[in-house]
Order: structure tokens, then C-alpha cells, then sequence
């Protein structure tokens, strides 16, 4: 191809007023040899003519005529009028300029074409490299098998601690069905999960909600962000060995540290010798068997003699206030403050995202999210109605006696002690049956969740990167042994059920849930940021203060009270605590990028080369705008090229 040829093809990019120019520059290859350095040695004579004061123009001059190309052929230059050498001059400087850009073009398709062979070579290497690991280790456990997806990932979530603590909240005098904010909240935080979040987990095929944190933040910041997760998952696993282990003392009359140490030892076995196939296979048995147990037992407990009609006591106070509960103005803060933390503080869980991320396709990810939420609603009526029962029970009528329940600080176990003393034995053996059902199904998540974040995140990403899946699958059993004895301990400390379940997501929403939405929709966060709203939202919320772990309030929001010798805080605290965690995440950020690409800062302090990592890599769009910048400089300020 000629370079007339090349340069018709370029001035199809350009204005019609320089396609017009450039036209008037088009020759073939052999005149182009004889008619530049003419021009040159033309525009010399002119320049001397001018200073002479000549008016006759110089000897074959040749001005850029209107001839326009036909048939793709450049045609000849036609004689006209003279015209200005450093016209001419500007003109042989165009023509370099256009030259310029096909050689920047050219060296532009040579370096993507090198860029695609390298990833091509990289490709086919890792896809040999899997081959050969699917067939050394087709046979042994690996991380992906241990996270399979359930249909119903509702089943996770209705634990012993759900159906446990829902009871005791309808129950207990100062709270009552207004308060039972867990089901609505959760319909709330699956719909916007499978909404928001599914897709942005999914794109980049994640194994665990802490990946995206790691490679935002680096390993070290996404260790500390593992902490807050962690001590959910131990706090929510003590809570279903609580109320696992109420129901055994109860029902079965031994003693309730005996009974969370037999739990402990049942989980964490079942979880460890079926556990990493259960999880995905067994939930469904689990919960069916959950809900025919807990409404089989429920019409015995509301016909029981000594129980009032629950339409009544909903209303109308009879043996204690009416269960239906009542939202005073000065709590209402309080109680949005709740529903925002389940809603929200519901999402950031591996054992939701453990799910997602397993599924098929991102369409089945997010119907499982949808039916979760309203599966979780449906299964807390049984839960309810039992609540309800023991509100309208007369129990000096039954073998407990007096005092009741609430009296005698056993309200945790107020579902065990409905099955135990207003259903037949049969019946309250059935109940067991389904506690112990909702514990199977939600505690193997528990453990799953724990030990799979320790086994992927730390172990694998930090501690030991070459670690094989035979060694991931081992740390990651031993970490469920761990967990397991450190969840056991804590339920012997507590005395509620509902507190333990209530408490495992503090540190998630106020903590990680903001750390999470930045990943995922704010860019250009950085690790600055992320450190400093940990730290800012951890010593906030500890100055908050936590009765159920005999923690005082340092900070004193608006409302705060003083109830039977415990400081109860009524302002929303813990979304205020996650909205200036989320601020000062996204304001460090920002602030710290902004100070070191100004050079205020030292660029020698930055330690986690947040600014230095983001001018290594310059895309391809930005060496086109650089480029067309010179060519812009030369253009508008042309050289001199024939001396």
C-alpha cells in the first residue's frame, strides 16, 4: 500500500477543513521524491526574495491547489498562484505530523498484539495447571465442595438462637411482639442483598466475603477486618449452643453446663465427620423436621388448660401485660436503631455470601436471597404463638409453679419449658427434636463460615500462600474444634439467648458492613481510610457501652437513662456508629490520596503504596491522550525541519 493510500485512510478522521489541507498534500511515491526538496529549496528563494523586496514570485513555485483524489489515486499538484514559503513550510510540517500519528498507531497495535500473546501464554498455562490439580486432588475435600449451595439458605439463618430468642422477646413483659424485629429485618437485608450485592460478589468470582476487602485493602488490613466476623460467628454459634442446651436441661433434667458441653461435642462432630457435604444436602430434612415438630407441638400448648386465649391476653392484661407489646415515643429511636442493625448487619455474613457465590448463576443467587427472607418469616410463627402461650399462662396451674418464669430469670428457656410442662412427653421429645434441628442446620454454617475465612484469608493468602488443599481443608477443621470450645464458653457466661444472638452482629454492622459498601461502591478508598474507620467505629462503640457484658457507657448519648442500676442508651447509637465509621472511611481516603498527590506528604510515607500503586499502571487510553497532547504542542507550535 502506497503512503498516499495510508494517509486517504487518516484524513477520514479528520475536520473538512483539514481533510481539505491534507488533500493538497497527496502524492504519489516517485513525485514525492522530487517535489519536497523542490519546495524546500523554493521556500529558501521566496524567504530571500521577500528580504529583497522582489515582488516576482520565485521560479517553479507551485501553489497548493483544489485538484481533489479520484479513483484512490493522488493527483498532480496544479500551477496557481505563489504562495507564502512558511505556508509551504507549515505544510511539510503537517505532513510529519500525520507521519507521526501512523507511527504511534503502528506502535500502539504492536504492543497490544505482544500484550495478547502474553496473556494467551498465561492462560493456557493456568488452564493446565487446574487440569492437573483436578486430577491429583479430584478425590479429596477442597474449599469450593465445602461451600456448596443450598436452595434454601433460610435454613441457615433459622437457628436454635432465631427460634429460641423470638419466643423470649414475645414473652418478656417489657418487650413483647412489637419488639420481634428479627423476621421483618431479615426480609429487609435478603432483598437488598440479592438486589445490591449479589451481582458485584459475583463478577469477580470471589470464594469469600473477605476478598474483596483483601484485595481493596491488602492482607494485613483484611486480617483485621476478619476479627469482627469472627467474633460474630462465635457469638452466634454461642447462642445456638445456649439454646440448645436450655432445651436439654429442661427437657431431658440434667444440668445446663453438661448440656452445652454434649451440644459443643454433637456440632462440632456432626460438622467435622458430615459437615462439609451436610451443609449443602441436609438443611432441607433439617428444616422440615424443625417446622412439623415445633407446629405439632404448638396446638397442645394453646389448648392446655391452663392457658388463657391468646386473642385476650394480646390485648388485655391477665396474668402479665399484654404480649402484643407496646412502642413508647421515647423508644422509638431505639427501635428503628435495632431494625436498621439486623437489616443491615444481616448482609455482611460469609455464611449469606457463602451461598451466593456457590450458586449456578446470579439469577439463582438472588431468588435463593429473596426466598430466604420471607421462608425466615414463615418459620418464626411457631415461635411466636409458643411466646405468646406463656404470656397467657396461669403457671401455678402446672407442675412449674410459681414463681414464674420471667420471675425466676428463665426466660431464655421459656420455649423448653412451654414444650416440658404444657405438652405431652411425646410432644415436648418432638420439640426437642426440633431445636435440635434448628441448631444442626445453622451451626455447621456457623463453624463453616468461621473456619473457611481462617482457612482462605489467613492461612492460605498470608500465612502459607503455597499451602495445597489438602492443608487448607486440615487448618480449617482444627479451626472448627477451636471455635467451637471458644463458643461453648461464652454460652456458659451468658443468662440470655436472645442477647448472645442480638450481640453476635454489633462489631459485623457497625465494623465491616461499611468497610463492605465502600469495596463494593465507592471507589478510590484506600487503606488509610478503611484502618481509620476501624479504629474510629471499634473505640465508638466500646465507649457506647454493652449492658449484657457489663460494659458502662462512657459516652452518654441524648436519652440515656439509668434503669434498675443499668445505663440504657435510647439514641441510635449503633447506626450513628456505622454512618461516621462509613464518613471517615470514605473522608481519609480522599484526604490522604489528595495530600500525597500534592506532595504535601512525603511520598516515602506512604506505607501501603497506596498512590504509588496507582500511578504504576497507566491504561492504553490515557497513552493515546498523552500522545495526542504532543502532537497538539508540535502542531500549534511548528519547528523548523529543513535547515
Amino acid at each position: 500500500m502506497s503512503a498516499g493510500a495510508v494517509m486517504q485512510g487518516e484524513a477520514d478522521k479528520l475536520s473538512r477543513a483539514d481533510k481539505d489541507q491534507l488533500v493538497r498534500l497527496l502524492y504519489s511515491e516517485d513525485q514525492r521524491k522530487t517535489d519536497i526538496p523542490r519546495l524546500g529549496e523554493d521556500s529558501r528563494g521566496a524567504l530571500e526574495a521577500e528580504r529583497e523586496g522582489d515582488q516576482n514570485s520565485p521560479a517553479g513555485l507551485e501553489d497548493l491547489g483544489d485538484n481533489r483524489l479520484e479513483d484512490g489515486r493522488s493527483s498532480k499538484l496544479a500551477p496557481s498562484r505563489p504562495s507564502s514559503p512558511l505556508h509551504q513550510q507549515l505544510a511539510l510540517q503537517r505532513l510529519q505530523v500525520e507521519e507521526l500519528k501512523l507511527q504511534l498507531q503502528r506502535d500502539k497495535l504492536h504492543f497490544e498484539a505482544k500484550q495478547l500473546a502474553i496473556w494467551e501464554q498465561q492462560w493456557q498455562h493456568a488452564q493446565e495447571e487446574r487440569v492437573q490439580r483436578e486430577k491429583e486432588h479430584q478425590h479429596e475435600p477442597t474449599m469450593e465442595k465445602m461451600l456448596q449451595l443450598h436452595p434454601d439458605a433460610g435454613a441457615t439463618w433459622v437457628g436454635g438462637g432465631y427460634i429460641n430468642g423470638m419466643s423470649e422477646i414475645v414473652y418478656l413483659p417489657t418487650r413483647g411482639l412489637a419488639w420481634v424485629l428479627a423476621p421483618v429485618g431479615y426480609v429487609l437485608a435478603f432483598i437488598i442483598g440479592g438486589l445490591f450485592f449479589v451481582k458485584p460478589m459475583r463478577s469477580k468470582s470471589y470464594v469469600t466475603m473477605m476478598d474483596p476487602l483483601q484485595e481493596t485493602y491488602g492482607n494485613t488490613m483484611g486480617t483485621l477486618l476478619f476479627l469482627p466476623t469472627l467474633i460474630g460467628d462465635v457469638f452466634w454459634f454461642a447462642a445456638i449452643l445456649s439454646a440448645l442446651g436450655a432445651t436439654m436441661s429442661v427437657i431431658l433434667d440434667i444440668r445446663g453446663y453438661l448440656a452445652i458441653i454434649i451440644s459443643a461435642c454433637t456440632v462440632i462432630l456432626y460438622t467435622l465427620l458430615g459437615g462439609l457435604y451436610a451443609v449443602a444436602y441436609t438443611d432441607v430434612i433439617q428444616l422440615v423436621f424443625m417446622m412439623v415438630s415445633l407446629w405439632t407441638c404448638v396446638p397442645f400448648a394453646l389448648l392446655n388448660s391452663a392457658t388463657e386465649s391468646i386473642y385476650y391476653t394480646a390485648v388485655n392484661e391477665f396474668y402479665q401485660v399484654p404480649w402484643i407489646g407496646k412502642l413508647e415515643t421515647e423508644y422509638l429511636g431505639r427501635w428503628l436503631d435495632e431494625l436498621l442493625y439486623v437489616a443491615l448487619g444481616s448482609i455482611p455474613w460469609q455464611i449469606y455470601f457463602q451461598r451466593v457465590l456457590a450458586a449456578s448463576s446470579s439469577r439463582q443467587a438472588r431468588l435463593t436471597s429473596y426466598f430466604a427472607g420471607f421462608g425466615c418469616v414463615i418459620m418464626v410463627i411457631p415461635s411466636v404463638l409458643i411466646g405468646a402461650v406463656a404470656a397467657s399462662t396461669d403457671w401455678n396451674q402446672t407442675s412449674y409453679g410459681l414463681p414464674t418464669p420471667n420471675e425466676r430469670g428463665e426466660s431464655s428457656m421459656i420455649l423448653p419449658i412451654v414444650l416440658q410442662y404444657l405438652c405431652p412427653t411425646y410432644v415436648s421429645v418432638a420439640g426437642l427434636g426440633a431445636i435440635a434441628a434448628a441448631v444442626m442446620s445453622s451451626a455447621d454454617s456457623a463453624l463453616l463460615s468461621a473456619s473457611s475465612m481462617l482457612a482462605h484469608n489467613i492461612y492460605r493468602k498470608i500465612l502459607r500462600k503455597k499451602a495445597t488443599e489438602k492443608e487448607v481443608v486440615c487448618i480449617m477443621r482444627v479451626s472448627m474444634v477451636v471455635f467451637g470450645a471458644a463458643a461453648a464458653g461464652l454460652a456458659f457466661l451468658s443468662n440470655s439467648v436472645y442477647d448472645l444472638w442480638f450481640l453476635s452482629g454489633e462489631l459485623v454492622y457497625a465494623l465491616l458492613f461499611p468497610q463492605l459498601c465502600c469495596v463494593l461502591f465507592i471507589p478510590n478508598t484506600n487503606t488509610y481510610g478503611s484502618a481509620a474507620g476501624f479504629l474510629f467505629g471499634f473505640l465508638l462503640r466500646l465507649l457506647a457501652g454493652e449492658p449484657s457484658l457489663k460494659i458502662p457507657p462512657v459516652i452518654h448519648y441524648p436519652g440515656c437513662s439509668l434503669v434498675d442500676g443499668v445505663y440504657i442508651q435510647l439514641f441510635p447509637f449503633k447506626t450513628f456508629t456505622m454512618l461516621l465509621t462509613l464518613g471517615t472511611i470514605v473522608a481519609v481516603s480522599y484526604l490522604v490520596a489528595f495530600l500525597f498527590k500534592r506532595n504535601i506528604l512525603p511520598h516515602g510515607w506512604d506505607v501501603c503504596s497506596v498512590i504509588k500503586e496507582s500511578e504504576a499502571s497507566v491504561p492504553l487510553p490515557e497513552i493515546d491522550e498523552q500522545a495526542g497532547l504532543q502532537i497538539n504542542i508540535v502542531y500549534i507550535n511548528p519547528i523548523e525541519i529543513h535547515t
